[in-house]
């Protein structure tokens, strides 16, 4: 029997599952997007670009990854979806291609109180399983390490039914790591019963003063006046020791009122739950001044701040708490861990080392596991949200990040994009929205957005590689490789702020003067102190106007109209050209249509099925009453002003019969910072983080104040938007103002009068002034990481 070798070498006919290898988009239309189509490679990494308000986000976010996961979504039960966030189909006639989406975005982690940087991801977990089975002594369970879990006792007799009924003694026990001093929130808090309420008056006469507590309010103040605790005429200070204390203090009791069973709560337990159970900065604005006021809150004296009982700071591993290991910086932690050499844990060990090992690559390493989570910045929190990532064995996944290099230092870019290639690498598809250059240089495949931004953006300009795109034409091609030049001559101050002594956070006793009358930048690496410097040191007091990071709250009723305060002057101008209430005029009140109640869509419940937002067809989506669009000045009526651009009513309230100076000015202001292009009545919910940034400015310019303070104001700015913003620092400059700015874009460091700059790194290797001078001077001497980045960047 023969057999016959072929010597032919025939390539495989290649697979049918091979053929989707492209994400496609066709006729999107969501926001601002003009019927576009574009189509995405997988397994690559696609830089999106355009100027702010191009809609980028739209076709990332509001699109592709929508649609991902409400085809997810769908996959689910009905019963399981009714507790899902109901997502309407994007606007888009064709998404082929799609994987599973995981948003990776800038949205804060949650503001609770009793959430740290190591309960947001899944390192305190593993140290409190480490420590119930190494800490000596042995105090019990993982749960026996939680600040979240309160120790529980109780006894009593059961009745087993087994047989003969037998009544029988049993005892429940369960230790948890909670400090009952402070309930596990490490601070305890004393309120200023000046505050609360006046003395001199009763509660009838409206003697609480807590924000919300009106007189003529069922379910706040009638309660105190008709629950029989408390005599509702007479006044506060008259009271007896009794009503005081049922006034101030009385545990939760069932009250009947008018026939209602309700719940009476002394004034103080009641302000603790309902004001006192958020984060400060999750509060409304008129609660966090209220909260400042009338509240002190100090490191709880039973634990010291750590959160944890007695008992479970008493178990130690090698001299070591864990209330000790989660104040360490987590570098430090990280190479604790190595340190430990326990074969019954090896496991456990090797998963919380490459945990702690991913905070460091991220360049987080400075953070400690016991900082609060809503004291993250945006930046910071997406790359924690990262961490749960990098470890995942997921491939032919879509990643999908808004801008991974904001608050990052030139030095932490590079190992970010090191990351984001990792993650390509796997098999997974990236999807970044960026305006770095440094991050649009390691695109496989780069899609630019605009020419402009809002209705006069939404068209793809260029799709295709960097080097297209450098040669394209586009703004972004024009201005990739832009590189601001040093000032040939540099203002002088004409005076200092004085900073003695700086100790907050990781600062080491700073003293500095910071030059007033000029453009001061404070830089160094993430995590070197230079927030601590500027925010928590800076002595707040008249004069000193300060614009941190912290996102703009509204619903989409919230516009740039009704947040800069602009509406105001336009509806008391339409009020006097037509002789009628300016209520009349506001959306949210008197002039709002009946059938939509003002919000210009219906939204229609399916049940089983996605919602459905429908233009109102009673007012056509205008939001206004019939008889509110007879009312015109200048020939408009108010919905048709609410649709004008910026620069429009710029133009329309400037002059002619419509002339508003108050409101002429607000505009102007809102043109000053680059949102000419912004509709008045655009849903603030719309708005891209750029955009949001720069109306928080644009409002707070009008703040009378000889030191402006701003945070890192090229957060989601393009390259062309940040010469914009260099002329409006130096309009402001000239005009008399000392502008002082923590930033890491090269180009604003290179404007600057003067730099300060710390580090030399982050944590407890930062917090230290490392240069202070000219521009020039830091390029000259490239003594810092700074220097030598700023070296690079202007090609000296």
């Amino acid at each position: 029997m023969s057999t016959t070798t072929s010597t032919e070498t025939r390539s495989p006919a290649p697979h049918a599952a091979d053929g989707h290898d492209l994400i496609r988009v066709h006729g999107a239309r969501e926001n601002n997007l003009k019927d576009i189509s574009v189509e995405l490679p997988k397994r690559r990494l696609t830089v999106f670009t355009g100027v702010s308000g191009s809609g980028k986000s739209s076709l990332v976010f509001s699109t592709i990854a929508a649609e991902s996961q409400r085809m997810i979504n769908e996959t689910y039960s009905t019963f399981v979806q009714g507790f899902m966030p109901t997502l309407a189909r994007p606007d888009v006639d064709v998404l082929d291609g799609l994987t599973t989406a995981i948003i990776v975005d800038q949205q804060r982690l949650g503001a609770d109180p009793r959430s740290t940087v190591g309960t947001a991801t899944d390192a305190n977990a593993m140290l409190r399983i480490l420590f119930s089975r190494l800490g000596e002594p042995h105090i019990g369970s993982p749960q026996a390490f939680s600040f979240n879990v309160a120790s529980v006792r109780a006894s009593g007799a059961i009745t087993v039914e087994r047989g003969d009924r037998k009544t029988v003694k049993q005892s429940f026990t369960r230790t948890g790591g909670m400090c009952q001093g402070c309930e596990g929130r490490g601070t305890v808090s004393d309120l200023d019963l000046a505050q609360l309420y006046d003395d001199s008056k009763s509660i009838a006469e409206g003697a609480i003063t807590v924000p919300g507590y009106k007189t003529d309010s069922f379910w706040t103040v009638r309660i105190f006046a008709e629950s029989g605790f408390i005599d509702p005429d007479k006044p506060i200070r008259d009271y007896t020791e009794k009503e005081l204390h049922d006034f101030l203090h009385r545990e939760p009791t069932k009250v009947k009122v008018e026939g209602v069973n309700l719940t009476y709560e002394g004034l103080i337990p009641k302000i603790k739950k309902s004001f006192l159970s958020k984060e400060r900065e999750a509060m409304q604005p008129h609660i966090r001044a209220f909260v400042d006021r009338a509240v002190t809150f100090t490191a709880c004296p039973d634990c010291d701040g750590t959160r944890l009982s007695e008992a479970a700071r008493s178990s130690r591993i090698g001299g070591i708490n864990i209330a000790d290991a989660c104040a360490m910086q987590i570098s430090d932690l990280a190479a604790w861990i190595r340190g430990l050499d326990e074969p019954s844990v090896a496991p456990l060990l090797e998963t919380l080392q490459r945990t702690l090992d991913s905070f460091v690559e991220i360049g987080l390493g400075y953070l400690s596991l016991e900082r609060p989570s809503g004291t993250l910045s945006g930046g910071e929190a997406q790359r924690v949200k990262m961490i749960r990532h990098l470890g995942s064995s997921l491939t032919d996944t879509t990643y999908v990040f808004d801008e991974p290099t904001i608050g990052l230092h030139p030095h932490d870019i590079q190992r970010m994009n090191n990351l984001l290639l990792r993650l390509r690498d796997k098999g997974n598809t990236v999807l970044v929205v960026e305006h770095k250059p440094e991050t649009i240089a390691i695109a496989d495949h780069v899609v630019d957005l605009g020419p402009g931004a809002g209705t006069a953006g939404g068209t793809v300009c260029y799709e295709g590689t960097v080097e297209g795109l450098r040669a394209s034409g586009t703004i972004t091609g024009r201005h990739l490789d832009d590189r601001a030049a040093l000032k040939e001559t540099v203002r002088k101050p004409t005076g200092a702020l004085e900073i003695r002594g700086a100790a907050a956070n990781n600062l080491r006793d700073v003293d500095v003067d910071i030059p007033l009358g000029v453009l001061t930048v404070v830089t160094g690496v993430a995590g070197s102190g230079k927030s601590s410097l500027v925010h928590g040191s800076i002595p707040a007091g008249e004069g000193i106007v300060s614009i941190d990071q912290g996102a703009i709250r509204g619903s989409r009723r919230s516009n740039p109209a009704t947040y800069t305060g602009l509406l105001d002057p336009i509806r008391k101008a339409f009020a006097k050209a037509n002789g009628v209430k300016p209520g009349l005029f506001s959306a949210n009140s008197e002039g709002a249509c009946p059938a939509c109640s003002g919000a210009g869509v219906i939204y229609t419940d399916l049940a089983m099925m996605a919602g459905v937002a429908t233009t109102c067809e009673e007012c056509e989506g205008k939001r206004f009453e019939a008889s509110v669009l007879d009312h015109h000045l200048g020939g408009r009526d108010i919905s048709e002003v609410l649709a004008m651009s910026v620069t429009e009513a710029e133009e329309f309230f400037g002059a002619g019969e419509a002339r508003t100076p108050a409101a002429h000015r607000i505009l102007g202001r809102l043109a000053d910072v680059g949102l000419g292009y912004l509709s008045l009545g655009q849903p603030l919910t719309t708005l891209s983080g750029g955009e949001r940034q720069r109306l928080k400015l644009a409002t707070h310019m009008a703040d009378k104040g000889g030191v402006y303070v701003l945070d890192e104001p090229t957060t989601g700015l393009h390259l062309a938007d940040v010469e914009q913003l260099l002329g409006l620092l130096d309009r402001l400059v000239d005009s008399g103002k000392s502008v002082i700015v923590i930033e890491h874009h090269q180009a604003v460091m290179a404007h600057a009068d003067w730099i300060i700059d710390l580090g030399p790194g982050a944590g407890h290797d930062g917090g230290r002034i490392v240069f202070e001078g000219t521009p020039a001077d830091l390029v000259a001497a490239r003594s810092t990481l700074t220097g030598e980045h700023l070296a690079a960047y202007v090609g000296v």
